[in-house]
């Protein structure tokens, strides 16, 4: 099992991360480059949680939303083609005293099977400068979204 965890300072507000993170709409991608499109299917959403089934490059997951905490997103893999146990993604959001928001992010990957367990093992290693990445920019992405927004 790996567990990646991921900071960033951003100018997006915690509500404005949160509404990036929900936006389970067309171009999904743009902004979490390892959600294509074409594996998104929205299954239920509710006012505060949605079944969601997302992936890219011949993995997916389904996953349970949880965003009752306005500060705290959860999802928890509920099946996936690779991930299993534990798996999932949590991110919170801290109000900074300066008007930024400090963003933490904790993905575990437990594989269940040979595949999952391979990359789950690339992900904890090599692979965390990947994440990093991906992480940073979502984190650009959502900004130049909310600047758009203001525009």
């Amino acid at each position: 099992m790996s567990t990646i965890h991921l900071h960033a300072i951003t100018t997006a507000s915690p509500e404005q991360f949160l509404a990036a993170l929900i936006d389970f709409g067309p171009g999904r991608s743009k902004i979490f480059g390892n959600s294509a499109d074409d594996y998104l299917q929205v299954h239920v959403q509710g006012p505060q949680y949605a079944e969601v089934t997302e992936g890219s490059g011949g993995v997916w997951e389904r996953l349970h939303y949880d965003w009752s905490d306005p500060n705290r997103i959860v999802m928890v893999t509920t099946d996936s083609n690779v991930w299993g146990g534990s798996s999932g993604h949590t991110y919170t959001f801290t109000p900074q005293p300066d008007g930024t928001t400090a963003v933490d992010a904790v993905v575990v990957r437990q594989g269940k099977n040979l595949k999952g367990r391979l990359l789950g093992l690339v992900l904890g290693t090599v692979g965390k400068g990947v994440l990093a990445k991906a992480f940073a920019n979502t984190v650009k992405a959502i900004e130049a979204r909310n600047a758009n927004v203001k525009a």
